[in-house]
């Protein structure tokens, strides 16, 4: 009997070496797509940026593996989305590493070689076989579709032989093994007492803050993902009755089909909150059920096939008319998202806009008589009440991640400006939790977020979302004209 190969299971059978000789033999070759792919000169010009960032040392930059879900099943693999803007390779595996050379630096990226029916891996590994797994690219076909040198995974630890730790950078927690060869170092202290960067998180927070700004491919790519989100809304839409009752996990399933169907699948885990469910951020357990006179909140976005995700949210009355007390709050949030949006352009800081959507709910708040203080005190930093039903700030950076660039320094983000080709949403809400008795009764569990991915501008933003309605009249036409259409089959658009 022949010995177990690496990648093989405990319990796959010692097949008899006839078995074996027979399986070796009778293989024809099977051709797959090897085109550059469209974003190749982009991640050139990316690398070559990171290369700039850091002359004379060695950057390391790993995907990871897939992850076991139970014994020999994985989770679905996600490349790490700093490794897929450098290379645009998507495989488990990989690790860019930018050799450093007289003239900057040389890329390669290491990545698992194509075995084929050469070996007996090919139909013994249900991991890497490719009668388990289908065709893979071999690394010329990967070299040619990636624009980047590629070399055998298998070579990369003699690659990295002679890495001197006080010149290499590394983005650790995906690469065990590369985690332990180049050990963590101790944060030194600055003048304060305080923890200084280290020199691999220092890579990590360059690598965020280079993805802040776009490019021209992947604002098509963002475009790409908000608008496959649109046709999931509208799948949604015309499947939710006016009266009776369907479950938020039904809503979740169609939109989910769209995101698979278009994209590479979700985002993020979708939160589809009915009635009092909407006044939890992060409600993602959507074990609920849809009631007529109550709103539905959903947060929802397509990731697409190159990994760009969209990260839209809208609030609708489920029988397809705000009530009069539903449309005060909507349009007070509705009202706080513009405002966030106008003041949107080139230098203004990120903190401007989330001051700018804050007061307005504060007023609102006002308004509906729920502040115990005046705005000007709510708003103050040493009180912030309001906050108790706002709960979050205006928004986040979007990309690759649905909290993309968020390694960056905080004086490149949270404290900095923005600026054009940057891409974030807007997405202020208020929430009055069903047990709050600070509200009045009828506010009690009534949550509205309205949230739309927005593209700095030259003189403003552009509303990638613009295509689904977000004023409250024209959410209950939108509505209507959803459920006039009825359903459809999610490859149709």
């Amino acid at each position: 009997m022949a010995e177990k190969k690496s990648g093989e299971r405990p319990h796959d059978p010692q097949f008899p070496e006839k078995f074996l000789e027979f399986m070796r033999s009778g293989w024809g070759s099977l051709e797959l797509e090897a085109s550059p792919l469209p974003q190749a000169a982009y991640t050139a010009r990316r690398r070559e940026a990171l290369s700039a960032a850091f002359p004379g040392e060695t950057i390391v930059v790993p995907t990871g593996e897939e992850k076991v879900r139970a014994n020999d099943t994985f989770f679905r693999f996600r490349a790490g989305s700093d490794f897929a803007w450098l290379t645009g390779d998507l495989d488990p595996e990989g690790v860019l590493v930018l050799h450093p050379v007289a003239s900057g630096h040389e890329a390669v990226l290491y990545r698992r070689g194509r075995a084929g029916t050469e070996s007996d891996e090919f139909f013994r590994s249900a991991k890497y076989g490719e009668l388990w797994i289908g065709r893979k690219h071999s690394l010329a076909e990967a070299e040619t579709r990636l624009g980047v040198v590629c070399r055998d995974v298998e070579t990369l630890d003699e690659a990295l032989a002679g890495a001197d730790r006080s010149k290499t950078r590394l983005l650790r927690s995906f690469h065990t093994s590369l985690d332990r060869r180049f050990e963590a170092e101790e944060p030194e202290k600055d003048e304060d007492g305080n923890p200084k960067p280290t020199r691999d998180r220092q890579l990590a927070a360059v690598l965020s803050e280079l993805r802040l700004k776009k490019d021209a491919w992947e604002l098509e790519q963002l475009q790409e993902a908000v608008d496959a989100t649109v046709r999931g809304f509208e799948d949604v839409a015309r499947i939710l009755p006016a009266a009776g009752s369907v479950s938020e996990r039904l809503i979740e399933g169609v939109f989910g089909a769209r995101a698979r169907l278009e994209g590479n699948g979700l985002g993020y885990d979708s939160i589809v909150g009915a009635g009092a469910h909407a006044t939890t951020l992060h409600w993602t357990t959507n074990d609920g059920r849809t009631k007529t006179g109550e709103l539905l909140l959903m947060d929802m976005g397509v990731e697409n096939r190159n990994l760009y995700t969209a990260d839209i949210t809208r609030t609708i009355p489920v029988d397809g008319r705000f009530t009069r007390l539903q449309r005060q709050v909507y349009e007070i949030v509705h009202a706080s998202q513009q405002a966030g949006m106008d003041v949107i352009r080139p230098g203004v800081e990120f903190q401007e806009i989330h001051r700018t959507c804050m007061r307005v709910l504060a007023e609102g708040l006002d308004d509906l008589g729920v502040l115990p203080v005046s705005v000007d005190e709510a708003m103050s930093k040493d009180s912030l009440v309001y906050r108790r039903w706002t709960l979050h700030g205006f928004g986040h950076m979007l990309g690759l991640d649905v909290h993309d660039c968020a390694a960056s320094r905080p004086e490149q983000y949270y404290r900095g400006k923005v600026e054009e080709d940057h891409v974030l949403t807007v997405e202020p809400g208020l929430y009055f939790q069903a047990n709050d008795e600070l509200v009045p009764a009828e506010l009690r569990g009534v949550g509205i977020r309205i949230e739309d991915d927005v593209r700095v501008t030259a003189d403003g933003c552009q509303n990638l979302s613009e295509a689904l309605p977000r004023d409250a009249d024209e959410v209950e036409t939108w509505l209507a004209e959803q459920r006039e259409a009825g359903p459809r089959l999610a490859d149709q658009s």
